[in-house]
């Protein structure tokens, strides 16, 4: 595995790969790689001749008051665990490499950003596609792979590519799990011995959710109620949002007859969760676009 902090040296690496053939598959990080990183690793690993993997803290995402300074941050696991999964270049960069100059231009993501965590987290999904747009440019990738935790984020990359005409493909992974169906995430070490208990029940409120549909309740607001419900019975944490959207444009509606995504953010005492369920009106779950 070759480590590349350079951005010089990742574009033209890159590059030099495409020239010779070479088919290459994408995986943006933050680091700080669970199973869910992995998941996303050994798809594209399988589907490409040669796997990028970058971990980058992305300043321009973190609002005032966010936890970038106390995200979770191990470079010499990321390091290992991108070996083990044979991961052929390991981007690192600094922010000062990154973001040598204040930005003369700015990104603004005007659809699908107010709802869900972009409601409160006002300019979060503007950092994204710009630390999005400039990684594409250096890894110049023909495939990348986004989980399905964040659909939001999903859609978002999703309506970046088409406006853009970026020439690759977005590949979005069904979310990883733990056993009792809580969704991986690195800011589940935040959860207290009784907050993690109760952190699955908000996978199960969204199967609730889920089910009343398939059982023909078609009122959105009666479903939102009942997976708000559930998760006040059965946690202490504080609800950020339940909502129910259409799927991946983000848009609310009145009716359930099209592919859908039910999402709620929770907040514990040191963690915010968020999970979903993308699916249509039978019930039939999807891995997203």
């Amino acid at each position: 595995m070759e480590i590349i902090k350079s951005v010089k040296q990742l574009q033209q690496t890159a590059e030099q790969l495409r020239q010779t053939g070479k088919r290459i598959g994408f995986v943006p990080t933050m680091g700080f790689l669970h199973e869910g990183h992995q998941a996303l690793m050994e798809k594209a690993r399988n589907e490409n001749d040669i796997l990028i993997v970058s971990i980058f803290v992305n300043p321009l995402q973190f609002g005032p008051g966010e936890d970038f300074d106390t995200y979770p941050r191990d470079e010499e696991r990321d390091v290992q665990i991108a070996k083990d999964k044979q991961v052929d270049i390991l981007f690192l960069p600094e922010t000062e490499d990154m973001y040598p100059d204040e930005q003369a231009i700015t990104m603004r993501v005007v659809r699908r950003v107010d709802v869900l965590c972009g409601k409160s987290r006002e300019g979060h999904f503007d950092g994204v596609v710009a630390v999005l747009t400039k990684l594409f440019h250096l890894a110049q990738p023909h495939r990348v792979y986004f989980g399905m935790k964040d659909a939001q984020q999903v859609a978002v990359v999703d309506a970046l590519v088409k406006d853009f005409n970026f020439p690759l493909e977005i590949v979005p992974v069904a979310t990883v799990r733990e056993e009792d169906g809580l969704a991986k995430s690195s800011r589940n070490v935040y959860l207290s011995n009784q907050e993690r208990k109760e952190a699955k029940e908000i996978y199960q409120a969204l199967l609730h959710g889920k089910q009343l549909i398939v059982d023909g309740e078609k009122n959105p607001s009666t479903i939102v109620k009942e997976v708000e419900d559930f998760i006040n019975k059965r946690t202490h944490g504080k609800i950020d949002y339940v909502e129910l959207l259409t799927y991946p444009e983000l848009n609310t509606t009145t009716v359930i007859c099209r592919q859908v995504i039910l999402a709620a953010a929770v907040h514990f005492e040191k963690a915010r969760l968020i999970d979903n369920l993308v699916f249509d009106q039978s019930g039939f779950i999807s891995e997203g676009l």
